[in-house]
């Protein structure tokens, strides 16, 4: 029974294993077959890349070749247009040479008939010389005889006969000499003064504007005399209020239909004339109401000034002021001297300025800053220590005005040393503007008496003996005594006619005195 089993264990064993044998046997079979199909179709699929490859190669390798041959073709038209252009200069430079040769040909030609003219010039040049020398040879034994006779005659040696002779003629020489320098320096100053009074009566003619007269005092009409109370009021409360705030002297007097606003500031007292004119309309006086009335007026005010600054400087042509420099010639149009508007003396004075310049070629717009803003300083005098001509100068150079313009606000009263044309054209052309006829109202006789007593108040000093008062008062030029008034007591003296000046005087801008001593020294010939 053991061995039965031991024998189908055996069996079935043994069948077992021929089976897995065989079943190994096809998958190895199998496995063959799937890497051979696998093979083949990689090697199916490799030969169709390279077959595609070798298609890419050969499209490329046309490409190249198309794009070798379209290179080739433009260097080719490039050289060719090259050469073209290479043979075309060479053409050209080729006729230039013909003609250069034809040039340089007859400029051979021209040169060789230049040569025997030379030749024969030089010739005659030589039979010439010859000839001048026998002459000088003649000349010299001729002058050799006569200088003999004439020593033989004077008995001057050769030498002191020169000396004679160069002397003779550097006298006259002198003579004739002094004698041009005179004519034509004369000439010179005639034709001078001709010129610039042409140029002075040219401009002066070409503009010529009115100017307002005005005075310390203005007028308000009042429809009744029962107003004046109401411009008093209770115990004087309206009137004294108004001259607080207004800063003016309100004149009420027996004058029918008349208040008067007296006051030196022009602008406080056109402010002023407004608002009492202004209130006197609206009725309503009381000192709150005066206060509300003079703020509006003194704001309207500063609005025209500056309108009235900036019609100026577009009337003249000149931009980019400061705003506060127009500000400055607004406020001028309330100020006068010698009953003379200065804002419209000073629009005079830049169109003189400009003509003037026109005249002398130099810049017009230049000249008519200048002149518009001379007297700048006017503005601010009652507010800055010191005479107008250095108010100005200062504040033009804070607001950046060029030097020309500084210097000639600074200078157009002689103050300064003259740098530049435009400062002697300001002066020119301010003096215009005052001394013209019409320019400034005031009388002959108080002309007259205003230098009178400016001379009178010199003359009270120990030592003077003359006084002048010059340029229309604007300068006083006295002379001392130079035996009774030293070199320090002249200096003195100057600043105590100074002082004296200012403190008895009333007088626009600024007064220059000069004090001058004079030593003469005299002997006697016997």
């Amino acid at each position: 029974m053991p061995e039965t089993i031991i024998t189908s264990f055996a069996q079935h064993f043994v069948g077992g294993f021929i089976a897995a044998v065989i079943g190994f046997i096809a998958g190895i079979i199998t496995l063959r077959t799937i890497y051979s199909r696998q093979r083949s179709g990689a090697l199916t699929a490799a030969q169709e890349i390279i077959h595609r490859a070798e298609q890419d190669a050969e499209t490329k390798i046309r490409e190249a070749e198309i794009k070798i041959k379209e290179k080739t073709i433009q260097i080719k038209e490039k050289n060719e247009e090259e050469f073209r252009n290479t043979r075309q200069e060479l053409h050209n430079r080729e006729r230039s040479l013909d003609k250069r040769q034809d040039t340089l040909d007859k400029q051979a030609d021209d040169q060789r008939k230049q040569e025997k003219i030379v030749e024969n010039n030089q010739r005659k040049l030589t039979e010439r010389i010859a000839e001048v020398n026998r002459r000088t040879d003649e000349l010299a034994d001729l002058l050799e005889k006569q200088r003999s006779a004439l020593h033989d005659i004077s008995g001057l040696s050769l030498e002191e006969a020169v000396r004679r002779l160069l002397k003779l003629l550097e006298d006259d020489l002198q003579q004739e000499t002094g004698a041009l320098v005179v004519k034509y320096e004369r000439q010179l100053k005639e034709q001078s003064e001709v010129l610039s009074k042409n140029i002075l009566l040219a401009s002066m003619q070409r503009y010529a504007a009115a100017h307002t007269a005005e005075s310390t005092t203005s007028t308000v009409d009042i429809p009744s005399d029962e107003m004046k109370g109401r411009i008093i009021g209770r115990e004087g409360r309206n009137i004294r209020t108004f001259e607080k705030i207004t800063g003016v002297e309100i004149i009420i007097d027996d004058t029918p239909g008349v208040v008067i606003v007296s006051c030196f500031d022009p602008v406080r007292r056109e402010v002023a004339r407004l608002s009492l004119t202004r209130l006197i309309t609206d009725g309503r006086i009381h000192p709150a109401r005066i206060e509300e009335i003079v703020a509006e007026t003194n704001k309207d005010i500063q609005n025209i000034m500056q309108r009235t600054g900036a019609e100026a400087c577009q009337e003249l042509d000149i931009f980019g002021l400061n705003e506060r420099l127009v500000h400055l010639l607004g406020r001028l149009h309330f100020r006068t001297s010698f009953s003379q508007n200065v804002l419209r003396h000073s629009i005079e004075v830049a169109f003189i300025s400009g003509l003037i310049a026109v005249e002398l070629g130099l810049n017009v717009k230049l000249a008519r800053r200048c002149g518009l803003l001379h007297d700048i300083g006017k503005a601010a005098d009652h507010e800055i220590e010191g005479g107008h001509p250095k108010i100005g100068a200062d504040i033009l150079k804070r607001y950046g005005e060029p030097q020309e313009v500084i210097h000639a606000a600074l200078g157009h009263h002689d103050d300064a040393k003259v740098e530049n044309p435009y400062t002697v054209i300001v002066a020119i052309a301010d003096a215009c503007s005052a001394s013209r006829p019409g320019a400034r109202r005031e009388s002959l006789e108080n002309y007259v008496k205003r230098m009178e007593e400016l001379e009178a108040i010199a003359n009270e000093f120990t030592g003077v003996e003359q006084s002048f008062a010059v340029q229309a008062g604007r300068e006083m030029r006295i002379m001392v005594n130079a035996e009774k008034v030293t070199d320090e007591a002249a200096a003195k003296v100057c600043r105590d006619i100074a002082k004296a000046l200012t403190e008895r005087v009333q007088f626009p801008g600024e007064i220059k005195v000069t004090v001058i001593r004079e030593v003469h020294f005299s002997e006697t010939a016997k």
